[in-house]
């Protein structure tokens, strides 16, 4: 992506107040806090009786622990296995059943830690005990009986992600349909089961090996993160790492859950034809029951300077690609919008600097592109420059073309024609994308976690207004340097043409 979400918004904002003032808009917004912690802000919108829901996790792979990468990863599938009371057959005689699967794998790993010893009749056998147990477990499960129940309600765009920063769950029901999401989404937090466990397991391994280790571009990118990224878990795959996934146990996953999924690491966006004071009702009455607890330490880990610029070679038969990166601050650093600016001036389609030195007029590349924040903005991150060389053109000709710009915008100031232009494209292009309740719910409810206030989002759109030319030369004479930079490209493989 060559813009993140709250840059989107910045700009559709003016559309979206086009007919009110912003104590208009205000006015249309509630927020509340539950006695437990737990976060709602609700946007009042009655064009439609449709409601969408967001709810906003400040938990992401940055969280996952030292050689239990993938675990909050794990955990979003997990929460939509059901409750105890949705998704099994009979819950009582399931739980029992689920705890005999932990107890076999608790046998059987505790075999294999033997190492040689360990039998290999003794370990089959443990295996197929295992098997047996996960199959009596499985007997008992519904499957998809939670996002059923919310498909046949009218409910759409049901789904969840996870990013290095946090955990997302949305869809969107018939605005009469709202007590129904207040009652599911409680009851997944309020009592979960971790059914289907080790079949998810499985997916999620599927997963890591469909879209990084047989994807030359996931292979790159992994490897540009876990380079470039000395100490800070930015390095850490959101998948997590082979090893790790397929030693995951569902006691991992929810002692996860239980750390940070606490009520006040929670907020909730509601955007739509709902009666704020309904929902305050309804949050009460399906959210309280959430026992307050405490918030998750903080992050310790900070990266070290970086004291040179670092390299990496990843080998691969496909299309050649090149990744170029430098340190940047976090997204609550002054600079922030600077950067979100420069992203678009460098990397907006046609008109961005790259594109038409590298694709228009050189032909050396097939696309070339910039993005201001990856692979997370919580914390300090980096700057990408990502180009596609085109053929009979080497990664190295490309790598030098981008340094070329970079020192270009260092030299001199970036027109004032160009800087309108950047702002213009981006307001046109983007108000499309987030005119809508769904857009609005998680964007607030992003803004009210990142930025403490979801007015934030307002507040940004002069931040953006007031970037400068020379805004822009400063920042990339301070971050764009040599020791600041990681480079990771594709490579043919040792013995194979070009």
């Amino acid at each position: 992506m060559s813009i993140r979400p709250r840059v989107v918004l910045l700009f559709c904002l003016p559309f979206l107040l086009a007919a009110q003032n912003l104590a208009q808009f205000e006015k249309r917004v509630t927020e509340f806090a539950l006695p437990n912690g737990l976060r709602f802000i609700v946007l009042e919108r009655h064009e439609a009786p449709v409601v969408s829901f967001h709810t906003y996790v400040n938990a992401g792979s940055v969280d996952d622990p030292s050689g239990e990468t993938g675990l909050a990863h794990m955990f979003e599938h997990m929460a939509f296995k059901g409750t105890d009371r949705i998704g099994a057959h009979n819950s009582a005689e399931e739980a029992e059943a689920l705890e005999a699967v932990e107890r076999a794998w608790d046998q059987l790993e505790a075999e294999q830690a033997k190492g040689a010893p360990a039998g290999a009749q003794q370990l089959e056998t443990l295996r197929n005990r295992v098997q047996a147990a996960i199959a009596k477990a499985q007997s008992y499960v519904e499957p998809n009986a939670y996002p059923r129940i919310i498909e046949e309600n009218g409910g759409s765009g049901l789904n969840a992600n996870t990013s290095e920063d946090s955990t997302e769950y949305y869809y969107s029901l018939p605005a009469n349909r709202i007590e129904l999401w207040f009652l599911l989404e409680s009851q997944r937090f309020l009592h979960p089961v971790f059914r289907e466990f080790y079949k998810e397991r499985d997916v999620v391994r599927e997963e890591r090996r469909m879209r990084v280790e047989s994807d030359p571009e996931g292979k790159l990118m992994e490897m540009l993160l876990a380079t470039a990224f000395a100490a800070h878990p930015y390095r850490q795959p959101t998948a997590g790492w082979a090893s790790d996934i397929e030693r995951l146990r569902a006691r991992q996953a929810r002692q996860f859950f239980y750390t940070y999924y606490v009520p006040a690491n929670i907020t909730i966006g509601i955007a739509g034809d709902v009666d704020p004071k309904e929902a305050r009702r309804l949050a009460g009455k399906y959210f309280s029951p959430l026992a307050a607890r405490p918030l998750p330490g903080p992050l310790v880990t900070v990266e070290p300077r970086q004291e040179g610029q670092k390299r990496v070679e990843v080998e691969s038969s496909s299309q050649p690609f090149l990744t170029i990166v430098y340190k940047r601050p976090g997204q609550n650093h002054p600079d922030d919008s600077v950067f979100d600016v420069l992203s678009g001036i460098l990397g907006d389609g046609r008109t961005g600097l790259l594109y038409r030195d590298l694709v228009r007029d050189k032909r050396i590349a097939l696309s070339a592109t910039a993005s201001s924040t990856f692979p997370g903005g919580r914390y300090p991150n980096l700057f990408l420059l990502y180009v596609v060389p085109n053929a009979g053109h080497s990664v190295e000709e490309n790598e030098r073309a981008c340094y070329d710009i970079i020192e270009s915008l260092k030299r001199a100031r970036v027109g004032a024609d160009a800087l309108a232009r950047v702002k213009t494209k981006l307001r046109a292009a983007l108000i499309r994308q987030l005119d809508s309740n769904a857009g609005m719910a998680g964007q607030l409810a992003f803004f009210r976690v990142n930025y403490g206030d979801w007015r934030k989002l307002l507040a940004s759109l002069e931040d953006i207004g007031r970037v400068t030319a020379e805004d822009l030369q400063r920042v990339v004479r301070q971050y764009f340097v040599e020791s600041a930079r990681t480079v990771a490209y594709t490579v043919a493989p040792k013995g194979e043409g070009k």
